[in-house]
């Protein structure tokens, strides 16, 4: 682990370019929470990371769900959930909702709860669902690992994206998910379960630099609302984790085991990420275009990756997990 790296130098540029000064003083608070917070309440922020290019979207579908048309959402109703009624869903660290509002829109949920430490995202959760005319959500600013979740009360949990954001994560599946859950009730994550704080392989770094200069045209790697290059991936330095967000990947590599502990595996599959987050972050916005060049480079990254994860375990996970009995 390095207390500070090159990437940390350009990311303190870029993102008082994308965020503005106001962002970088917020990570000088001494609360750990108020960073945290502070990171998920700009919700009004232009940013460029793999996620937000299309072909990526339908490559994590095609991973999930074996259909690039077809979200994990709707999937994990028709295949477990097909013909319930009155069923209650509790997703923790839920943001702006986006996934629960597409769970809440099946008939099958009587109840959709989005708790989330930040309040400016469950805000704009809250219009989304009301636009819809959805009267199944219940939404709650609350800091879980400070109370005590309904036992036995809920039949899924949720996670996207946020379980990695929790300390402790034994704890938090022994004492909380797990007694949450009615009997037979599942667990459903899509998450980041790769190193603590970040922390990449040398063999990632590695490949990722290579493809980096060698797949992806200058043209291609200007960092967005910037005029630098992307021209190296180290990593982050474990300073600007505890700076920037002090939850991200705080326990990320108990994740699995954890879960292992206290369900059984219904299905869990590869979404990968081990590249292409790493080499996207800054510059996916030249990807969304949908030019013969961009997709050309994006099928190549889309190769190496699925070559490198044939020898490396998934940074990303989408899971669905039965509680043990």
């Amino acid at each position: 682990m390095s207390l500070i790296t090159s990437d940390d130098i350009i990311e303190l540029y870029s993102k008082l370019h994308q965020r503005g000064l106001g962002f970088i003083l917020s990570k000088i608070n001494p609360s750990a929470l108020k960073r945290t917070q502070s990171t998920f309440n700009h919700t009004a922020i232009e940013a460029a990371n793999w996620w937000q290019v299309p072909q990526v979207r339908e490559r994590m579908n095609i991973k999930a769900t074996g259909d690039k048309q077809l979200n994990y959402e709707t999937y994990t109703v028709n295949k477990y959930l097909d013909g319930k009624q009155g069923l209650k869903l509790l997703s923790l660290g839920s943001g702006v909702c986006s996934h629960e509002i597409k769970f809440a829109t099946h008939p099958c949920f009587s109840q959709v709860k989005c708790v989330d430490v930040s309040e400016k995202p469950l805000a704009i959760a809250v219009k989304n669902a009301q636009h819809l005319g959805l009267t199944n959500m219940v939404f709650e600013v609350a800091n879980v690992n400070e109370n005590k979740i309904e036992e036995n009360y809920y039949d899924v949990v949720l996670f996207h994206s946020s379980l990695h954001h929790f300390k402790r994560v034994f704890e938090l599946i022994a004492e909380q998910v797990a007694p949450s859950l009615k009997k037979d009730g599942l667990l459903v994550i899509n998450d980041y379960v790769g190193p603590n704080r970040l922390q990449w392989t040398t063999a990632q770094l590695q490949e990722t630099n290579r493809l980096l200069n060698e797949i992806v045209p200058v043209h291609f790697r200007k960092r967005l609302k910037t005029s630098r290059v992307k021209k190296h991936v180290s990593g982050p330095g474990i300073i600007r984790m505890l700076l920037s967000d002090p939850s991200e990947a705080v326990d990320a590599e108990s994740i699995l085991p954890a879960i292992y502990m206290h369900f059984n595996v219904l299905e869990e599959n590869d979404i990968g990420g081990n590249i292409l987050m790493l080499l996207l972050k800054d510059i996916a916005h030249h990807f969304t275009s949908g030019s013969i060049e961009a997709d050309e480079v994006l099928q190549r990254l889309f190769n190496a990756e699925d070559d490198f994860l044939s020898k490396e375990k998934s940074n990303q996970v989408f899971g669905i997990y039965r509680k043990k009995n």
